[in-house]
């Protein structure tokens, strides 16, 4: 959530932000209707202060009266003390109200792009910021997409799990099942190496902690409500990690505080069809591993750097090609500042998909979980929150048994064979 007060003194910076976003010239109106709320509520609290002085100058010169024995001058001064209170309890509601305005429209606000952040609509305008260096892999004559592959293997079972479930679901058996287990534990353990604390939150949310996290109300539609208890179904662990940092108050010298949760995670997300969509490519329920920071505000970009390189090289271990793209305005998240793509290549479907996003959410989620840093003077200060997938696992499954693939059965990566257990599957 942004500040009010950089919204009143950097109209042009705001606007010229929102403009990177797509936002059009009537959509920024905003920005002056928050101004002017927010001049009616200094208005309406100048009046309340005001009246309040009053009040306590006259409730000191009661006493004063009554021990001088003027006793009808102080009960006029007691009226007029009423008055003034009930003024103030007025000035006090019309000025929460105005706040609650404030509030309704702010939250409607996404978060400022970065300098960095390239113009565009769509993903198609990102910025690809490293290319893979190597040769994609040339997969033998017969080669054929996961889908088939796992029905081959017994290792997916697409209709099982919409039977189970509905479109969207999927039941892993056998050894994919234990790939799948594997790569969790393989990620989790990377996490660990990098300095990580580890942690299993819940798997469902309260309203409060999918707001702080900036899922609420942005991304209501694409959530899993479950009505009877006012809970949602987490779509990534981003949310329940980040909020163990909720109203926290740290110390400047517990930054960097860094934890990683695997969960799985659960999006509704918009019907469409065709190859793009089919086995893994979409799911409504996926594996994932989350890593999050908590950052001093003058490292924070030295941290999103660390972690994209945690997560390149995960990829490298794998054996992976990949690109890591930098988001265009168009396609960057409600609540981040600037944001890395990782892609994996496919290489049965010879086409690139999305495996990992990395954001820097500057203050934006720490304002609206209250979550700040002392520093060393004693002064109070807003954190920088990042976090970053590392990694979701069901395209990365999808790419490991395309592009492991040979005549004989799908190849395990090295650095998997000690979780797995095995080296091939046949």
């Amino acid at each position: 959530m942004l500040d009010i007060n950089r919204i009143r003194n950097n109209r042009e910076e705001i606007a010229d932000g929102l403009k990177i976003r797509n936002w059009k010239e009537e959509d920024l109106v905003i920005i002056d209707q928050l101004v002017a709320l927010d001049d009616q509520r200094k208005g309406i609290q100048a009046v309340a202060d005001k009246h309040l002085a009053e009040r306590n100058t006259l409730s000191k010169s009661i006493g004063d009266l009554f021990k001088q024995g003027k006793a009808d001058e102080a009960q006029a001064l007691k009226e007029k003390v009423t008055q003034l209170k009930e003024a103030i309890d007025t000035a006090s509601a019309d000025a929460e109200e105005v706040r609650s305005q404030i509030r309704e429209l702010i939250v409607r606000v996404p978060n400022i792009p970065h300098p960095t952040v390239p113009p565009g609509n769509s993903d198609e305008d990102n910025e690809i910021i490293q290319e893979w260096s190597g040769e994609l892999p040339v997969l033998h004559e017969g080669a054929v997409p996961h889908w088939e592959l796992a029905e081959k293997y017994n290792l997916i079972d697409f209709k099982l799990g919409a039977a189970i479930a509905g479109s969207g679901f999927v039941v892993f058996r056998g050894k994919g099942a234990k790939l799948e287990r594997s790569l969790i534990n393989f990620f989790l353990d990377e996490a660990a190496n990098a300095g990580y604390e580890e942690i299993i939150p819940p798997l469902l949310v309260n309203e409060a902690s999918a707001f702080a996290t900036g899922q609420l109300p942005d991304k209501d539609g694409q959530m899993y409500y479950v009505e009877r208890d006012d809970l949602y179904l987490i779509p990534t662990a981003e949310i329940p990690v980040t909020n163990v940092f909720r109203g926290a108050l740290l110390r400047e010298d517990e930054l960097p505080a860094k934890l990683c949760g695997y969960t799985p995670c659960f999006r509704r997300e918009a019907g469409s069809y065709g190859s793009h969509v089919k086995g893994l490519n979409r799911v409504h329920q996926f594996d994932k591993v989350e890593v999050v920071q908590v950052s001093h505000p003058d490292k924070s970009y030295d941290t999103l750097d660390e972690m994209v390189k945690h997560v390149e090289g995960i990829l490298n271990k794998l054996g992976l090609p990949y690109r890591i793209m930098r988001l265009c305005g168009g396609d960057l998240g409600f609540t981040s500042a600037l944001t890395y793509d990782f892609e994996v290549y496919s290489a049965a479907q010879k086409r690139w998909l999305e495996v990992s996003s990395v954001s820097n959410f500057e203050t934006y989620q720490a304002r609206r979980m209250k979550l700040r840093y002392k520093d060393a003077d004693g002064k109070n200060h807003l954190a920088h929150t990042l976090n970053g997938s590392a990694l979701a696992l069901a395209r990365i499954v999808a790419a490991l048994l395309e592009n492991y693939q040979t005549a004989d059965g799908i190849r395990i990566p090295e650095a998997l064979q000690s979780y797995t257990g095995f080296e091939m599957i046949k």
